[in-house]
């Protein structure tokens, strides 16, 4: 897609391997081993990998081990306290089953 001046630049969210592991409830080795056999996309600024936190979401629901730890120990455990509004994006079942049931 060309980025004219109607559409804004599209820029990836990347996050520090620090960042990632508390993010996701694993140990930075974890991401570091994911990052050396290039299960994860990174670029290098100033000497540090930045990964792209779309690859991330991926990765960490490939395992059950990840993906429980995402709801354990990284940000998944506070996801029942979040209030979103908008059922679309609802972590609240009900409120997911509601809207598939009013679009049908």
């Amino acid at each position: 897609m060309l980025n004219t001046p109607m559409t804004p630049e599209i820029k990836p969210i990347r996050v520090s391997v620090s960042e990632a592991a508390k993010l996701f409830g694993v140990s930075t080795a974890t991401i570091r081993k994911a990052i050396t056999s290039k299960e994860l996309r990174y670029i290098v600024v100033r000497e540090r990998y930045k990964i792209n936190f779309e690859d991330l979401i991926s990765w960490s629901q490939k395992s059950a081990r990840r993906s429980g730890q995402f709801h354990k120990k990284g940000i998944g455990q506070f996801a029942s306290r979040w209030r979103i509004k908008n059922r679309l994006y609802s972590p609240d079942e009900r409120l997911a089953q509601e809207d598939t049931k009013e679009n049908k």
